[in-house]
């Protein structure tokens, strides 16, 4: 397998070659892993659709959608320059109840990603401490903040620091349940639109479904 995304993130949370030559090194020497797989259903997807890195739901899909239309540049970059555009005209973050394999959390939410891979966006490390193997989701949640706030945690994502900062809780869950209690939210599932308005989400991780060639 190469990497030959926009941010790579997915291979950068699994041990894929983000390199041509290390990739090409990769596929001939074979090397395999098995990694977990991600089943999401609702907005645009009733029936399901899978992922391997992760969904991320309201800013982060804003600023994965902005970034989407930024073409002079990508990876981190057109990321940031996405993230400052959707601090200035992004709604206000819905509230959401967030039910997990053993608690529930009810807030006004300014981002949920729930992860198998560790970073989206090419460099945001929601998920420092993901494992792709380990048969749980790690989720980023975070509450709503100030404009001024959001421009203070972005370093935080970046370093992979984000959990010392009071708007942010980290979980692990088997299955994960989304549901806009008052307003709606846009997501996403690896950089592809769920939905634009959603109101529910239901996720299951599929322990070790697929085999990778890494490095």
């Amino acid at each position: 397998m190469l990497g030959i995304g926009t941010g790579n993130d997915f291979a950068g949370g699994t041990g894929i070659p983000t390199h041509l030559e290390e990739g090409l090194r990769a596929l001939v020497e074979n090397k395999r892993r098995k990694i977990d797989v991600g089943l999401v259903k609702g907005g645009d997807y009733p029936e399901g659709r899978y992922f391997g890195n992760g969904i991320g739901v309201g800013f982060d899909a804003a600023v994965g959608f902005a970034a989407l239309q930024i073409r002079w540049t990508r990876g981190l970059v057109a990321y940031l320059i996405a993230a400052i555009q959707t601090i200035f005209f992004y709604y206000i973050p819905p509230r959401l109840r967030i039910e997990m394999d053993s608690q529930t959390v009810e807030q006004d939410s300014l981002m949920v990603s729930v992860m198998n891979g560790k970073r989206m966006g090419g460099g945001f490390q929601m998920a420092p401490d993901s494992k792709p193997d380990d048969g749980l989701f790690d989720l980023c949640i975070a509450s709503s903040a100030s404009k001024m706030r959001m421009f203070g945690l972005i370093p935080h994502f970046i370093q992979g620091d984000q959990a010392t900062q009071p708007e942010i809780k980290m979980a692990r869950s088997r299955h994960v349940t989304i549901t806009a209690v008052q307003g709606n939210f846009p997501a996403h599932a690896d950089g592809e639109t769920l939905c634009r308005n959603g109101l529910k989400l239901e996720l299951e991780i599929i322990p070790q479904a697929l085999e990778i060639i890494c490095g």
